[in-house]
């Protein structure tokens, strides 16, 4: 191709020998301003270079109305900037001023919206000029905020209307289509649900609440409603509408008077269409302390001290769904001050810790990298989401040997089987012993209604059970019950708790703390859980079950629920 100015060169010659000068003008004009575009990108391209920022021309870039919806095209202008790139995972800005601090903003709260990573391109003003252009391709449709407002005067009317979320099926028949998702989001906030499941089924839709980790039929709608509700929901979660053969994750902010719901969506295509299920995570829950999460006496005693100290491991032990991640939040908001440095890498994110750097992790950027990364941000105490394997074991180790305090969870059954696990992930036992503080085995356990709560008369066989486990209490808290006259209790059902008897939940502990027996068993290697359970004992530990049998004299819970979920 000849240079842009033997070109011109060449147009200019043709301009003078050609008969048809005005055809050969239009041509030297059209040419000129093509190498005049070439310069400015080629420019704008160097800066881009000299400041160290990634370029991007967008002139022929396909750019999709999705993604350029995402910076509504009065902001575009305002700012200099538009979003020619997003895929559900990755968001990409072009700007003329990528330093513009509003626009800066506005970037940082897309990707904490979407739950992405971002990058903001330098662009010439012409390639932004082009990009503008494509706004009048986006349909003029009425837009629905990903920001979804109740209110409690829409509480109050499902409240007036529905008193047990049984009722739920009746209610719906009566409800215009637009407002059911309306209806559903409501009636699992009244009832304290945690997870919302609508499953597409052969002839219809299921709608169940999981309800203090118990799920309970609440709806089956018509299969023709299917395809309004879940369009409803992607529009509200910020996913594709027409995708529904592979998963997508959105989410969905809800802000009520006192309180906001932040809540994740996760789509899945089924054998008979889509099945939606959408975790509630309440604002309030990090309103929560030690006492009310379920810590006392010894374990809230010994909590304290270990989380008090500079250093070392401590770890939330537990099955999935047992509140691992409540404990990590609530030991963080209790050691966040202004003087201590505190970095996470997560996987979600699932609550916004103010004064704490939170890293979200991805495919590409594990735990265990993560982990690497903050190390080098002069942390004072690090949160790893998960212990998963070896690598994110033995970086957590590393990290807490060296200064940091290191809290993370780890699946198992209790607090004693964390250990054995660490093991047979390949930790070495000479740096797995000095690296633990404590670990913490947990439980969720259903309160029981305040309400309805009576005095339960327990069979004789589970009465010896509760005795002979008592009987096993350090001296202290033994001390403090009768073993002869022991009083239980147990909900009924009411309106208040929707018959169910219980309302809320709480946690049942076991705080393992670390001492010179327990590392002499960790440096054998080869150990068995019960081993280090008996030693534990041995040493003062109360188990979770001793704690859920302490909390069920208190008529806080039942004994029926304790061995349910602890035995």
């Amino acid at each position: 191709m000849p240079s842009d100015n033997q070109s011109i060169e060449d147009l200019i010659g043709q301009a003078n020998n050609d008969s048809t000068d005005e055809s050969v003008q239009i041509k030297l004009n059209a040419e000129e301003k093509k190498i005049k575009l070439r310069n400015i990108e080629r420019i704008t391209q160097n800066k881009a270079q000299s400041l160290g920022l990634s370029y991007i021309d967008l002139f022929g870039f396909p750019i999709s109305p999705e993604a350029l919806s995402l910076i509504n095209e009065e902001d575009a202008r305002k700012l200099s900037a538009v979003c020619f790139f997003y895929n559900g995972q990755k968001l990409r800005i072009g700007a003329v001023n990528p330093e513009n601090e509003e626009l800066r903003v506005l970037f940082k709260n897309l990707l904490i919206r979407h739950y992405c990573e971002g990058k903001i391109y330098l662009l010439s003003e012409n390639s932004f000029n082009y990009a503008l252009r494509f706004y009048k391709s986006i349909p003029k449709v009425k837009t629905i905020k990903g920001d979804f407002e109740i209110n409690e005067e829409d509480l109050l009317k499902f409240n007036q209307n529905i008193l047990n979320f049984k009722d739920l099926q009746g209610y719906m028949a009566g409800v215009d289509i637009t407002h059911i998702v309306t209806v559903i989001l409501s009636a699992a906030i009244k009832s304290s649900a945690s997870d919302i499941h609508i499953e597409e089924e052969e002839g219809d839709i299921k709608v169940r609440f999981r309800i203090d980790g118990i799920l309970y039929d609440v709806a089956v709608l018509d299969k023709e409603m299917s395809k309004k509700i879940i369009s409803r929901l992607k529009i509200l979660a910020k996913v594709k509408i027409n995708i529904a053969d592979k998963p997508q994750e959105g989410r969905i902010s809800i802000f009520l008077t006192k309180d906001k719901i932040d809540i994740r969506a996760s789509f899945l295509p089924t054998a008979h269409g889509e099945s939606i299920v959408m975790r509630l995570l309440r604002a309030s829950s990090l309103e929560l302390t030690f006492e009310n999460l379920g810590f006392m006496g010894r374990s809230y005693e010994q909590i304290k001290r270990q989380i008090g100290r500079p250093s070392g491991m401590i770890i939330a032990a537990g099955p999935t769904g047992s509140g691992k991640t409540t404990t990590l939040y609530v030991i963080l908001k209790t050691l966040n001050n202004s003087e201590t440095k505190i970095v996470t890498i997560e996987d979600p994110i699932e609550y916004q810790l103010k004064g704490i750097n939170q890293s979200q992790a991805n495919e590409k950027y594990n735990f265990a990298q993560g982990l690497r990364s903050i190390i080098r941000q002069d942390p004072d105490i690090l949160l790893v989401g998960e212990i998963r394997d070896l690598e994110t074991a033995e970086t957590s180790i590393q990290a807490a040997l060296t200064g940091h305090l290191l809290l993370s969870s780890i699946h198992t059954n209790d607090a004693s089987g964390a250990i054995p696990r660490f093991l047979s992930m390949g930790a070495k036992p000479f740096l797995l012993a000095p690296s633990l503080n404590a670990i913490i085995g947990q439980r969720l356990v259903r309160r029981n209604c305040p309400k309805c709560k009576i005095k339960e008369a327990i069979g004789a066989e589970i009465l010896s059970r509760v005795k002979e486990l008592l009987e096993k209490l350090p001296k202290e808290e033994k001390d403090e019950i009768n073993i002869n006259n022991l009083e239980f209790y147990k909900g009924q059902g009411c309106d208040y708790c929707h018959g169910i008897g219980y309302k809320g939940r709480i946690g049942i502990y076991e705080v393992l703390v670390m001492n010179n027996e327990i590392k002499k068993l960790i440096l054998a290697a080869s150990i068995s859980e019960y081993e280090i359970h008996n030693c534990a004992i041995k040493n003062g530990m109360v188990t979770m079950v001793q704690d859920g049998l302490l909390k069920a004299m208190k008529g806080i819970t039942s004994v029926e629920e304790v061995f349910r979920v602890a035995e």
